[in-house]
């Protein structure tokens, strides 16, 4: 499976309605970044896609075993505390134990793929130092890197750039994309504007208990949705170095 496919999905949590009917399709090849202001549903939406959060409608990935769940989708949730004092290299290699049999060692394969992750986040000089020593935003980039290591078909992260300084930012979305390039779907929470308007293939605006617009982000970070959607103003253009979207004003 390369697709991730929603049916009418529908999330009530505490007797709120968070949001009704959402149906949607993310295929390999696509970087799809979610946004939308906070409480707008958008990590509910990707828990309740994975199967985690009680929901009405269908979605591709909860209708599979835990087994196979984990094999199809890495997922990067926005907690990102490390509690044991293992090595960087260690942690890594926990997103290779869904393809492990119980009790089989990692192969030269599954160590190859924890060397590759751990060169794209740039953790290289790291590898053996303990995870819990490292600052908030090395850690981030630790858990980052299991998650590329799992090699799924379908990566769904939220807010995986929060804490990160800005080179590591823009370095962690151009992993991303060149995931998609790759052919895997990957979709991603985003509250930062102009990295979705840069870097994603596609964009979904959450607000108003569901999906406001769904496109190419020239066509969904319009003035008339960010000022509805955001309670904002901003500046979009298409420049020689690609897109750029900065907030500007709040008009609420």
């Amino acid at each position: 499976m390369t697709n991730l496919t929603l049916s009418r999905l529908s999330v009530t949590l505490r007797r709120r309605e968070v949001f009704r009917d959402v149906s949607l399709s993310i295929g390999g090849g696509e970087f799809v970044g979610l946004i939308g202001p906070n409480g707008s549903g958008k990590t509910t939406l990707m828990r309740a896609a994975l199967g985690v959060l009680p929901h009405d409608g269908t979605s591709s990935l909860a209708r599979l075993s835990p087994s196979r769940r984990a094999r199809t989708v890495a997922w990067m949730p926005q907690a990102r505390e490390i509690a044991w004092p293992v090595s960087v290299e260690d942690v890594v290699m926990l997103g290779r134990l869904p393809h492990l049999g119980t009790g089989q060692r990692p192969s030269a394969n599954d160590r190859a793929h924890v060397d590759k992750a751990l060169s794209r986040m740039e953790l290289d000089d790291m590898r053996h130092r303990a995870a819990t020593r490292l600052s908030g935003g090395e850690q981030a980039r630790v858990l980052i890197a299991r998650a590329l290591a799992q090699d799924t078909p379908i990566l769904m992260a939220d807010e995986p750039v929060a804490g990160l300084d800005p080179a590591h930012q823009i370095s962690t979305i151009r992993s991303f994309g060149k995931l998609a390039e790759s052919g895997k779907c990957v979709l991603v929470s985003l509250h930062d504007l102009g990295l979705a308007a840069r870097h994603c293939t596609r964009i979904l605006m959450m607000g108003d208990g569901g999906i406001v617009a769904d496109g190419p982000p020239r066509d969904v970070l319009t003035p008339d949705r960010l000022a509805h959607v955001f309670g904002i103003t901003a500046w979009y253009r298409d420049t020689d170095q690609g897109p750029v979207c900065q907030p500007l004003e709040v008009i609420r």
